[in-house]
């Protein structure tokens, strides 16, 4: 953090996941931060992240944030909940550079904007075992109550496009009703895949529970650390604000990758480069 205002202000943002629901984030940091140049890399070929050990996770993490430095970026996202949850606090002061995940402003969002006091969780298996956004949460108000619920079957449902399918509604009901039970009145999405379900969960959960989408609250973050630090591209301030330059990396096959996110982001990306991830 100390070096941070060292940094060439027209550097990219440097944002990575293990795999494609990281796009989420990069896709609401696009809107917040049309500006700023973006490099994006998605682990593809180790992910999922989830359920391996935490000094294997901790490696990855440190490679795929060595192969940002190399990029030369400004400040880095890890759009990568089980990544945030398990190995961020771990290597993040050992690098030049800002670091923001994706647990921490989601659960401080819940924190702040929940009344009755009841707030849940859904996630992977790994975010959900890690405890990770109930931590912060008690942190801020030890009185909250916090309900976590692992949803699998929906990673695999946003990556194929499955999203206003009868069999999502049959999957998301199933899933959510214990939430619904328990009467929370705001409701994590703690998986960077899972805004692109936001709106059949909505549907399910109601209008009476607010969700909160952490890959929202994450740009958010950034754009305030960014801000904070004056290291904002100076195309900012330029009127109308020049858009940033978009690459992306892989670990492996570009070439789905280039599908899943061209659908994820609303818009064509073609432009993949693979990387040996293993070098770093």
């Amino acid at each position: 953090m100390d070096n941070v205002t060292a940094v060439d202000r027209s550097a990219a943002l440097g944002i990575f996941d293990s795999g494609v629901g990281g796009l989420t984030v990069l896709k609401e940091v696009l809107k917040i931060l049309p500006f700023e140049n973006c490099v994006y890399f998605g682990d593809v070929g180790r992910t999922p992240y989830g359920g391996r050990s935490k000094d294997i996770i901790t490696q990855f993490t440190r490679q795929d944030v060595a192969f940002l430095m190399e990029q030369k970026v400004k400040f880095i996202v890890c759009a990568c909940n089980t990544a945030s949850s398990v190995a961020l606090e771990d290597i993040r002061d050992d690098y030049p550079v800002a670091m923001v995940g994706v647990i921490e402003p989601g659960a401080r969002a819940a924190a702040q904007r929940t009344k009755k006091g009841r707030i849940g969780i859904i996630g992977t298996h790994a975010t959900v075992n890690s405890n990770a956004y109930a931590r912060y949460i008690h942190e801020i108000d030890p009185k909250l109550k916090v309900f976590s619920l692992a949803c699998p079957l929906f990673v695999p449902l946003a990556e194929e496009g499955y999203i206003d399918k009868e069999a999502t509604y049959l999957i998301a009901r199933d899933y959510l009703q214990t939430m619904r039970d328990v009467d929370i009145d705001t409701l994590v999405l703690g998986c960077t895949h899972y805004p692109l379900l936001k709106h059949v969960i909505g549907d399910v959960m109601g209008d009476e529970v607010l969700l909160i989408d952490s890959g929202e609250e994450t740009a958010r973050a950034a754009r305030d650390v960014l801000s904070e630090t004056n290291i904002l591209n100076p195309g900012a301030s330029q009127t109308p604000c020049p858009e940033g330059e978009r690459r992306f990396f892989v670990s492996d096959v570009p070439e789905k990758f280039g599908g899943v996110a061209s659908r994820f982001l609303g818009q064509e990306v073609s432009r993949i480069t693979r990387v040996d991830i293993s070098r770093y």
